[in-house]
């Protein structure tokens, strides 16, 4: 089983600055990727930013120039600097992990979210 934390989150003016962080612990053998989603009230959750075991990214839209995605795999933790702050941010940010066993399986696993605040 793998365990995911997520901490960072926060109220923030528009404009500001949060870095969101995610470690992963547990049983962990490998993982292919790790992400960033977002849930606003009344939305669907969405991907915001993806890391994959290479190194490549990908991003919403939305979060494109503005946020970072990065991860480091020795510590099995993945990082979302999110700069210059919309309200139209403002969700719970849960963490995605997809986890491949020694037996070649892969599962993902989500964290509990973390809130993030954003006044205009």
């Amino acid at each position: 089983q793998v365990q995911l934390v997520e901490s960072g989150g926060g109220l923030v003016q528009a404009g500001g600055s949060l870095r969101l962080s995610c470690a992963a612990s547990g049983s962990i053998f490998s993982i292919n990727s790790m992400g960033w989603y977002r849930q606003a009230p009344g939305k669907q959750r969405e991907v915001v930013a993806l890391i994959r075991s290479g190194g490549n990214t990908n991003y919403a839209d939305s979060a494109k120039g503005r946020f970072t995605i990065s991860r480091d795999a020795a510590k099995n933790t993945v990082y979302l600097q999110m700069n210059s702050l919309k309200p139209e941010d403002a969700a719970v940010y849960y963490c995605n992990c997809v986890h491949v066993a020694y037996s070649g399986i892969s599962r993902g696993y989500w964290g509990q979210g973390t809130q993030v605040t954003v006044s205009s």
